[in-house]
């Protein structure tokens, strides 16, 4: 048939775009079959099936499911057209992952070699359009898609995790990417904060996309350091990706959530985070800015912590060639010696709470970056280049404002302000977060729990149950911004799982201020 025919609705897949009939595979002697292209699937019948039929269990390639197609000449005359998919396939056990298959069908309906290759031409280039996501219709989300051909500059840390990240890069991601039309450079970065003045000095034009290949603590550094460059309003519109090779892999593990995935790891969650990367879709996350006593300001996408999953986090470094399975063995070593931390905790809330009074009326009340009795400037008129600024914060020598709610204990064994719905890979610890939900999920446990409590919660928490278990000393809390003010410079504090010296701190939500490739 030709390529560009319509032919009468089909049941199941909508109106046929295309259809007709070809090899069942690349070789002179392959089967026939039947090929109907509809918006949605490739459907593939045997010779002699009803229009309506079944043809086994690869009778409809779901287009949703599609990274790429080509088209090549082949012999004798013949010429061919090929798709890519990663279906999501379960075993009995387990939960599904996605798994390659690749079909190809031979075009031969006479000797001109150009025709024919012209007819393969047009299946592979009408399944590569209807293969592009399409972009959610939802209020106030701003979704695009990647451009193909792509470019994307991959910042990859081989000592990231086990140490494997090279390795997984090679032999996952980039065949995956190829075969998409996504043209990759790799920067491997050698030492600390390399990857943060690589995006902070370099001319990013080229690239489409800025693909990071480790764990959370190279995309913090990425952040920010695109957060400083002068041109940080437009760079930041340039969507980013987290591809896990890391041992926490949280934002990995939460996109994929995002995505309506089941929870996976390691390769699996590769494979799923690639897949996304390769059908392009982003949209807009949330930033959250804090700022220190020191007079650091800093943003961050996952979370700041205090206390026991900082300890956690921290003093289980020297085991990260464990994989994820260092943050089980750190959780057992700080159980052990279980410490407690003072310190002040305030919180807006995001709906106030009963008992505290109203905000002030003033829109641009209270002041502004650390300024007293500054008033920000209407949004738009800011100086060129300005970062966004913290309009729900004091100063933090300044009392909290009135209408903030100050917990009144001041004891603590864990701190932790998050933005995304995963910890880690196997810690849901806030499954109502979203990318842009304009929310920091705050979550402190009191002194006074015991050990045992302590690790059921934390077992619950892989199963993001941890708050059925009703825990008193656990107490939950969305806020719009925080302040954290410990007694003494003692213990751990992390803000995307990386170190940060113990001192006062607070941070507001930023809406919606970078770009993220997301599977919804």
């Amino acid at each position: 048939m030709a390529a560009g025919r319509r032919a009468p609705p089909e049941p199941g897949g909508g109106p046929v775009l295309l259809q007709g009939i070809f090899g069942a595979g690349p070789s002179p002697g392959a089967a026939a079959c039947s090929l109907a292209l509809t918006a949605r699937e490739l459907q593939v019948r045997r010779p002699g099936g009803s229009s309506g039929g079944s043809a086994g269990p690869d009778a409809a390639l779901r287009l949703a499911d599609c990274v790429g197609s080509a088209a090549f000449p082949a012999a004798a005359a013949a010429a061919c057209f090929s798709l890519v998919c990663y279906p999501l396939r379960g075993p009995r056990w387990g939960s599904p992952a996605r798994q390659r298959l690749e079909r190809t069908f031979r075009v031969c309906l006479g000797p001109d070699a150009e025709g024919n290759l012209r007819i393969a031409q047009a299946w592979s280039r009408r399944i590569r359009e209807l293969s592009v996501p399409a972009v959610p219709a939802q209020d106030g989300d701003s979704y695009g898609v990647l451009p193909r051909p792509c470019r994307a500059l991959v910042l990859l840390n081989p000592q990231s995790g086990a140490g494997r990240a090279l390795e997984d890069f090679q032999a996952v991601v980039q065949p995956m990417l190829a075969e998409a039309d996504i043209a990759t450079t790799v920067f491997i970065t050698e030492r600390p904060h390399h990857a943060h003045e690589k995006v902070r000095d370099e001319d990013l034009s080229q690239w489409d996309t800025l693909v990071v290949m480790a764990g959370d603590g190279l995309l913090y550094e990425v952040v920010n350091g695109l957060m400083e460059r002068p041109d940080w309003e437009d760079t930041m519109k340039k969507p980013l990706c987290i591809l896990p090779g890391g041992s926490g892999n949280a934002l990995a593990a939460s996109i994929n959530h995002y995505a309506g995935n089941d929870h996976v790891a390691k390769k699996k969650l590769l494979t799923n985070c690639t897949f996304i990367l390769c059908k392009g879709l982003h949209t807009q996350m949330d930033l959250v800015s804090l700022s220190t006593a020191s007079g650091k300001r800093l943003f961050s996408f996952l979370g700041f912590g205090w206390g026991f999953i900082s300890d956690v986090d921290i003093d289980s470094e020297k085991y990260r060639r464990l994989g994820n399975a260092r943050f089980t063995l750190g959780t057992l070593q700080c159980l052990a010696k279980l410490r407690v931390y003072q310190g002040r905790l305030s919180y807006l809330p995001a709906v106030p709470e009963q008992g505290t009074p109203p905000p002030p009326r003033d829109p641009n009340a209270p002041v502004t970056n650390g300024q007293a009795g500054r008033i920000p400037p209407p949004a738009g008129t800011e100086a060129a280049g300005a970062l966004p600024a913290d309009s729900l914060l004091v100063p933090l020598g300044q009392p909290v404002p009135a209408h903030w709610t100050v917990v009144p204990e001041e004891e603590f064994v864990s701190v932790y302000a998050i933005y995304q719905s995963h910890l880690g890979t196997n810690l849901l610890m806030a499954p109502a977060a979203r990318l842009h939900d304009g929310c920091i999920h705050l979550f402190y446990l009191k002194a006074g729990i015991g050990r045992v409590a302590l690790l059921k919660l934390f077992l619950a928490m892989a199963r993001g149950t941890h708050l059925d278990l009703n825990c008193p000393h656990l107490r939950y809390v969305p806020v719009r911004a925080f302040r954290l003010e410990p007694r003494a410079a003692t213990g751990i504090m992390t803000v995307d799982g990386e170190a940060l010296a113990c001192e006062p701190v607070q941070g507001q939500i930023h809406g919606r201020l970078c770009r993220v490739l997301s599977g919804s």
